[in-house]
Parts: structure tokens; C-alpha cells; sequence
């Protein structure tokens, strides 16, 4: 298989005080626990030549991009999406906030996909860029577990590309919708794909090397 390591949406408006998720009220202590792994992911799969992939979610500055349902639901949640916080407009593209945090910042070369929605394969040239690598493979890593990572793992499981979630480098605010993910990868078989710490892939890339 050719393999391609995802990182998804690992943001300041994720991962940072006065980003998005934490104007929502969310915990960004526990949505800033997957760097440590996904650091050592980058980091092998930088050494074994894997493609790699930055997803970042975020809006035209005229939020003509922006589904009036989303914005409702922002703003109820209390982080309005375009409003102005200490970190930029609240994920708005070219924003301070929006971009990817300092220790996961890409390399030349690694391509990051900005998404309007939750799905790294929506409304996106994601797919494009990965048939045209022959890549069918996908290592999926980042925030937030239940909404955005799940969401582009089950796109990809649809368009069928083998999956690899890796527990430990992959965060959510809430322990137990994080858990619920993990068992719902095991339903049927492995319906959905296989589960991994980031230990176990950096030695299952170092075997197949």
C-alpha cells in the first residue's frame, strides 16, 4: 500500500487560549494532547519519504462559504464564526488563529487542505491529490476525534481508501465521544478500519522499510 499520514485541523483556533474552541467553552488542554504523537508520526513519516497532508477548517472572509446553520450553531456556542477574537476573526481564513500551531507547522512540500466544512474531503481537492499520488492508504491523526476526524475517516472509507485511526494522536474535548469513535472503528470487523497508537505505526512503518 501506498500510505499518506493526515493531519487534521491541528489549529490555533483549536489548540490555543481565545481560539474558536475555546471561546465554545471546550477543553483545549485535551484538544492540545495529541501533539506529543503526532510530532513523532511527522517525524517518521518525514524520515520514511510518506506523503503528508495538513488539514485546516476555516471561511472566506465574506463567509460566503458559511452555511446559515453553522453560523447559527456557532453562535450559540459562543465563539460566532468571522467574529473578532484575540487570536483574529473566529476561523477565518488568513486569520492568526486559523492557521496550524507552531509545533506542527508543515514543511515545503506537505500540502495543506483548507476545508469549509467538517470533512477534509468536502468541497476540496483532498481526493484529487491523493489518487494522483497513488496513495489508497490513509493514517488519520488530529482534532476533533468526533467531528472532523470521523467525519473525513468515514469519507474516505466511502471512497475507498484503507483507514488508520491512531487513538493517542488524535484529541477530542470530550473522553467520552473520543471512545465512542474508537468502538464504532471495530463494528463489523473492522468496518470502518484499524486502530493503532502511534508507537505501533512507527514500528509498522519501520517493518515494512
Amino acid at each position: 500500500m501506498s500510505t499518506a499520514l493526515i493531519v487534521i485541523d491541528m489549529q490555533r483556533d483549536f489548540c490555543a487560549a481565545g481560539g474558536y474552541a475555546d471561546r465554545a467553552g471546550l477543553d483545549i488542554t485535551r484538544l492540545r494532547a495529541p501533539i506529543p504523537a503526532i510530532q513523532r508520526l511527522l517525524d517518521g513519516a518525514r524520515r520514511h519519504g510518506l506523503a503528508i497532508f495538513h488539514t485546516r477548517e476555516g471561511h472566506r472572509p465574506d463567509l460566503a462559504d458559511l452555511p446559515e446553520s453553522k453560523r447559527r450553531r456557532a453562535e450559540c456556542a459562543g465563539a460566532p464564526i468571522g467574529g473578532q477574537g484575540p487570536l483574529g476573526r473566529l476561523l477565518v481564513r488568513g486569520e492568526y488563529g486559523h492557521d496550524l500551531i507552531d509545533e506542527l507547522q508543515p514543511l515545503p512540500g506537505e500540502p495543506v487542505i483548507d476545508k469549509p466544512g467538517y470533512s477534509a474531503f468536502a468541497h476540496t481537492d483532498l481526493e484529487l491529490m491523493l489518487r494522483n499520488r497513488g496513495i489508497d492508504e490513509l493514517i488519520v491523526t488530529g482534532v476533533t476525534t468526533e467531528v472532523c476526524v470521523s467525519s473525513t475517516l468515514r469519507s474516505a472509507v466511502d471512497l475507498g481508501f484503507a483507514c488508520t485511526l491512531v487513538d493517542d494522536a488524535c484529541g477530542s474535548a470530550h473522553a467520552t465521544l473520543h471512545a465512542a469513535v474508537v468502538a464504532m472503528m471495530a463494528v463489523e470487523g473492522g468496518l470502518f478500519g484499524r486502530v493503532l497508537d502511534s508507537q505501533d505505526v512507527l514500528a509498522e512503518w519501520e517493518e515494512r522499510r
